[in-house]
């Protein structure tokens, strides 16, 4: 969830460029053309009909063709800033505007809550995350700790292992598993699953994917927790 101003137009910026910081596109004008992205439908070079151009181009113009030029020109102005660490990081990083910001929380009480899954200001975040708990289906409450736990135990893995990097199977696929349920399915920010599992927040992502392909049996493992926790209540 991306508040609209300003941080929607920024994050359209930052995405599109992605093919240019990457070397996959040479310069701007082969970026203007690239049809792997949705740059090139705002700019009406690649017909994309079922992409909503208009709400991106409605930020900078009324009109279409005014439009795109204010939205090209904005897209060159930003190629000289590189990689973003706000646009990358995790739920504090992404959510209260930079590490300035992390920073400052950290030498007090940690005044906001982050989440990786909404970009904008600090009010903003807050505002959303108020309507989230009652939404939210219940394994999102479900501690990092008690997937651990039904994961290994599932895996045969000892827990243990798992923030120490072994790279035996049952630890990794251990990880997959962990990672998966609580970043895919729970919905907790990369970092509080990342700390569980001894790795950096990126990893936690690319060990979901995997967990992706197996994902049947991890919610077998994790409805068969539920089930479990709830008769021994």
């Amino acid at each position: 969830m991306v508040e609209e101003e300003p941080y929607l137009l920024e994050l359209v910026r930052y995405l599109h460029l992605n093919p240019l910081r990457a070397t996959v596109v040479p310069d701007l004008r082969a970026l203007d053309r690239y049809r792997w992205t949705g740059h090139s439908a705002l700019l009406g070079r690649v017909a994309r009909p079922w992409q909503d151009t208009g709400t991106i181009l409605a930020q900078v113009g009324a009109a279409s063709a005014p439009a795109r030029r204010a939205y090209h020109a904005f897209v060159a102005q930003g190629h000289p800033q590189g990689r973003r660490p706000e646009f990358q990081g995790g739920g504090l990083l992404r959510s209260l505007g930079g590490w300035q910001a992390v920073t400052a929380l950290r030498r007090g009480r940690e005044a906001y809550g982050g989440d990786e899954r909404i970009l904008g200001s600090p009010a903003f975040v807050e505002d959303v995350r108020q309507t989230l708990p009652a939404a939210e289906p219940g394994p999102r409450r479900r501690p990092v700790a008690a997937l651990v736990a039904a994961v290994c135990a599932a895996t045969g893995c000892h827990a243990p292992a798992l923030p120490h990097g072994s790279r035996r199977a049952p630890a990794a696929r251990a990880r997959d598993g962990v990672a998966y349920l609580a970043a895919k399915v729970c919905g907790y920010p990369a970092r509080a699953v990342a700390d569980r599992l001894g790795v950096r927040p990126s990893a936690v992502y690319r060990a979901a994917q995997r967990g992706r392909a197996t994902s049947a049996r991890w919610e077998r493992v994790l409805a068969a927790h539920t089930i479990a926790k709830n008769i021994r209540k």
